[in-house]
């Protein structure tokens, strides 16, 4: 099974787990890691705004999301992604490269 770290630098955010590939979306279970308590409060920024349908706000959280520097690095290894769009909830999670 396919599966990817969520890293902010040299913390772990959380692991994603290949569920199925949607069209343009991955979607995976999600397991937080040490580091999720800090990147929380953005990914439910977003997913408030994307609910809603405030597009000013979540292209704002979407942005700020950017900014943190997460990074998706394959388990097993492989080309780290940097550039993604996230949505997590609960223990489900989706990202877009």
């Amino acid at each position: 099974m396919q599966s990817w770290w969520l890293t902010q630098g040299d913390r772990l955010v959380g692991t994603l787990r290949l569920k199925e590939i949607d069209m343009f979306w991955t979607d995976c279970s999600f397991e937080p890691g040490p580091g999720w308590t800090e990147i929380r409060p953005l990914v439910d920024a977003s997913r408030d705004a994307w609910m809603r349908k405030d597009l000013e706000a979540a292209r704002a959280a979407d942005e700020s999301l950017r900014l943190a520097g997460l990074v998706l690095v394959p388990e097993g290894g492989g080309e780290m992604i940097t550039d993604f769009l996230l949505r997590i909830n609960g223990d489900m999670a989706r990202f877009r490269w």
